[in-house]
């Protein structure tokens, strides 16, 4: 038998009895997602943007007081546009304007500027601790692209795509899911200060921290509505979805496990990712998730990354392809080139499309469980692979999922349930990724979560006894030979230990 027909055979023995994964998690059609995607409008995405880029700037440190230009004027008028969805669901969003005071070498301000954010919140009916948050930049700026003139905050910024657009999904999300009730809460966030120094996603992230929120996902959505490159590219099927590969807040015991052990590319955060791109296949015509195993952009960053500081998982979106004279640019033309960010610059059909993978994954994740906690995982010098986890509340089943480690996506399944353990008969510890993920009665499921705290969806280690976290480098699980159990693995790579290496 040929070598690559032997390796497949192997492989194949291996997950007998699994089920070859059509697409990962979720995996239950719920029609449902269909007609939130379906009542998404492009319309309502060009009256929002075109709204905010009528206030002429919304620089965060040009505090005018005026109705009808800045920030301030920005601010009330998202405010409205809460209330109003608010009141047609009989009140069921809550407006909230969190603010601090902050200084930075992006505001000329000596003694500061005060940040707000709009906040509008749609409690869960079961579940209210449980939060999904969306997030989007309601400020702009204007300059002469990177080297933007941060002093210069009175000129004109329409920031039509950078982030009227992201601003835009985010109340159309809200005014779709305002239809429905969820088990979880929904938090829509019109961040103010990004372009100073992620300030708005500051005050949100630690307001989530303040309020005891478990935040489940923040999808940042930041320059989301143009699909025409500035090199001539045109790719209005795909966005590009970025996650950190490892925890933020990780400590360094858990870091060498994970180095060790693998963990490094399925972070909550990667995972959360890898649940979009499958809910893309299944309910969008024709838009798919591009996952960039990157934070975001080379050198670049957004609001999520207050969320990874906290400890929470978050994504970023942005669009397929970047036009780099449209960002932080006055607006002019200079030898036949147009720059500035303009409205005529954005795709609405795109980013219709957009705000309908928001919809659909903020629906899914709410009406699912949690994913389990404390996944465990066994199986060191052994033909089968045992995972075991805390059930999730509201589960009522748990799947098992495992891919080859260079897969980027889950691969096979085995349903374990409504048990809180699972032995995978001759599947082999050492030569996968494994996860699991949690469903509920009707069919929702949650993200897969990787074992350890590499991929637990919980903001904390987990704390022992004592009271302190648990040191995952070493726990008493740790299956191996005599002596294995304690001490750092320097047999390899490194000099032998008393047990010997294998």
């Amino acid at each position: 038998m040929h070598c690559a027909s032997i390796i497949a055979a192997i492989a194949l023995a291996g997950s007998v009895g699994a089920t070859m994964a059509a697409s990962a998690p979720p995996s239950n059609p719920h029609p449902e997602l269909r007609a939130i995607a379906d009542v998404v409008q492009a319309s309502n995405l060009h009256a929002s943007d075109a709204a905010l880029v009528g206030f002429g700037t919304r620089n965060t440190t040009l505090l005018l007081k005026s109705k009808t230009r800045g920030i301030i004027a920005a601010r009330e008028w998202v405010a409205a546009q809460f209330r109003n969805i608010s009141g047609g669901c009989g009140g069921c969003i809550e407006i909230v304007e969190p603010s601090q005071v902050f200084t930075g070498p992006r505001i000329p301000q000596k003694d500061g500027v005060k940040i707000a954010d709009v906040v509008a919140i749609q409690r869960g009916t079961s579940d209210p601790d449980r939060v999904i948050v969306m997030t989007a930049h309601l400020d702009s700026i204007n300059g002469n692209g990177f080297t933007s003139h941060w002093r210069n905050n009175i000129g004109d910024a329409p920031g039509a795509n950078d982030d009227a657009a992201g601003v835009a999904a985010l109340i159309e999300t809200a005014r779709v899911l305002s239809h429905y009730k969820f088990p979880a809460t929904l938090v829509y966030s019109a961040d103010s200060g990004e372009e100073q120094g992620l300030y708005g996603g500051k005050i949100i992230a630690q307001y989530a921290v303040d309020h005891g929120w478990n935040v489940e996902a923040d999808l940042n959505n930041d320059m989301v509505g143009n699909s025409h490159g500035g090199n001539g590219a045109h790719d209005p099927h795909t966005l590009r979805v970025f996650s950190e590969g490892t925890k933020s807040n990780e400590t360094p015991g858990q870091a060498a496990y994970r180095r060790f052990h693998g963990g490094g590319v399925d972070s909550p955060s990667r995972n959360i990712a890898r649940y979009m791109q499958t809910l893309a296949g299944q309910y969008l015509h024709d838009f798919h998730v591009r996952m960039i195993y990157m934070t975001d952009r080379w050198g670049r960053s957004g609001d999520q990354v207050p969320f990874l500081e906290q400890g929470y998982p978050a994504v970023r979106l942005s669009e397929s392809n970047e036009d780099y004279d449209r960002q932080h640019q006055n607006v002019r033309v200079e030898n036949g080139v147009h720059y500035g960010d303009v409205i005529s610059g954005v795709d609405f059909d795109y980013l219709s499309n957009v705000t309908r993978l928001d919809a659909i994954t903020m629906a899914s994740l709410a009406m699912a469980p949690a994913p389990p906690a404390d996944l465990t995982v066994k199986g060191a010098v052994a033909y089968d692979t045992t995972l075991s986890w805390k059930p999730s509340p509201g589960a009522a089943s748990h799947v098992a999922w495992w891919r080859e480690t260079t897969a980027p996506q889950w691969q096979f399944s085995r349903n374990a349930g409504d048990a809180d353990s699972i032995v995978l008969k001759n599947i082999i510890l050492d030569d996968w990724f494994f996860g699991v993920s949690a469903v509920s009665r009707d069919g929702w499921e949650s993200p897969a979560e990787f074992p350890g705290y590499a991929g637990s969806f919980a903001r904390s280690p987990r704390l022992g006894p004592d009271g302190k976290p648990v040191n995952e480098l070493y726990p008493s699980a740790f299956e191996g030979f005599p002596g294995e159990a304690v001490g750092a693995p320097s047999w390899r790579g490194a000099a032998p230990r008393s047990s010997g290496g294998h």
